[in-house]
């Protein structure tokens, strides 16, 4: 495909030793010691991968504060080689720590317009964005290169397979963008297809007897936010316990990508139904974001370690997407969001506020005691630097603007949807690299 021409990239705002002491004549072992060592020796035996979870040894990330800060490198051995592997990354390699570089030669992976399955609140060129510079910042990790995404080995993996993203609409974004980079290796129109039914979206290529699939649950849980066109709730409530309601749908799949962060974003509490949204009286409790967010953690883990098989399976998470609604987060003009903004943050430890740590901390916390391998896509830091990456004013809108509204655009942006081809093809290109070069 012939690459448009860009304009010219914009400025950027012991050794051992024998003791001293003679030893002393060695003492038999007391019936209680004895029996103490044994029992501890039964239990590590019977126990051992909880106690080592326990103790850190199996922690996939090096720290917490490396999750936050983007360092992902595992440190587990699974016993079994990953499903879809065809290579190794380079030693050291931290594919989610780097820098974003303007590269007019690698350029967008798909034209916009030649992508059908891009919602209109995602097609920013369409709706009248001016410039076209989000296309041409290419992510570049320290020491190593990522892989170039090759959509023939992608489609000819998923031969026979299913590939499904379960989430929000930033999942849905990540799932279209997949879709655009490999549809057109499919000339044939009759022998691709995009359906919705309901919660699923389905992308056929029937050449490939082969699905890429979108499942709507914001909460992966049961919420009262399930309806997948009337789901604006304030008053947001997720069943406990409840992740099979949706779950039922995803089996059978070969690769699922989760993803579940903005929804649980409504402030300091969550409330969380004990029983059934059937029952007549409801008992709700108020717990912590945190803590919800802990619970359907564990919940996915647990419907993965019982419902796939890693020796076929691929399971990913992926981290927070950030918003830039706060200008004055990187230095900008107060009261100011992502509107006019056309070039990455280039401060190396930029966090911004909407991003939040603890819940990080709790993916960290949890992902550590994982008895199945989920592999975390942690693509947070890399996005926090692309303010410039949002759909802002550019997209269908929902409802009719007002006249003020109009007269401020900077009310109505959207700094939290992105732009395709854009930023999230950087998310795919890095679920491909892990994927294939794990």
């Amino acid at each position: 495909m012939k690459t448009p021409r860009s304009p010219s990239p914009p400025s950027s705002s012991s050794s051992s030793s024998s003791s001293a002491f003679p030893l002393r004549k060695a003492r038999g072992l007391s019936p209680f010691l004895f029996t103490l060592l044994a029992f501890i020796v039964f239990v590590v035996t019977l126990y051992g991968e909880d106690f080592m979870c326990l103790l850190g040894q199996l922690d996939p990330y090096s720290s917490q504060d490396d999750v936050v800060a983007g360092n992902t490198s595992p440190r587990r051995k699974w016993e079994v080689e990953p499903a879809f592997a065809v290579g190794k990354k380079p030693a050291g390699c931290d594919y989610f720590s780097g820098r974003w570089v303007w590269d007019e030669t690698a350029g967008p992976l798909y034209e916009e317009s030649e992508c059908p399955y891009i919602q209109p609140q995602l097609t920013c060129q369409a709706h009248g964005r001016p410039d076209r510079d989000y296309q041409f910042w290419r992510w570049q990790p320290h020491g190593c290169d990522l892989p170039s995404f090759n959509a023939t080995l992608m489609l000819e993996s998923l031969r026979g397979k299913r590939m499904m993203y379960v989430g929000d609409s930033l999942n849905r974004g990540q799932y279209v963008s997949m879709v655009c980079l490999v549809h057109r290796l499919i000339p044939n129109e009759s022998a691709k297809s995009m359906e919705t039914t309901g919660s699923l979206t389905v992308f056929t290529a029937a050449d490939y007897n082969a699905t890429i699939e979108f499942y709507w649950a914001p909460f992966l849980l049961e919420s009262n936010s399930d309806d997948a066109v009337i789901h604006r709730v304030s008053d947001r409530i997720v069943r406990r316990g409840s992740i099979n309601k949706h779950g039922r749908h995803w089996k059978g799949a070969d690769v699922v990508v989760f993803n579940t962060y903005l929804w649980w974003m409504t402030g300091l509490k969550m409330k969380i139904l004990q029983g059934s949204f059937d029952d007549e009286a409801k008992e709700i409790v108020e717990v912590s974001t945190e803590d919800a967010y802990r619970m359907a953690m564990r919940s996915m883990m647990r419907w993965a370690r019982k419902n796939m098989d890693p020796r076929r399976t691929r399971v990913f998470f992926t981290s927070m997407s950030p918003t830039h609604a706060k200008s004055g987060d990187w230095g900008g003009e107060p009261g100011k969001n992502c509107y006019n903004e056309t070039t990455p943050i280039n401060n190396a430890t930029y966090w911004g506020s909407d991003s939040r740590r603890s819940i990080m901390q709790v993916i960290g916390e949890e992902f550590g005691k994982s008895k199945y391998p989920v592999t975390f896509l942690n693509i947070t830091q890399l996005s926090n630097y692309r303010k410039d990456a949002h759909t802002s004013i550019y997209k269908k809108q929902w409802s009719p603007l007002t006249a003020e509204q109009l007269a401020n655009p900077v009310s109505y942006a959207d700094c939290t949807h992105w732009c395709l081809p854009g930023l999230q093809d950087t998310w795919n290109e890095l679920l491909f690299a892990k994927l294939f070069y794990p």
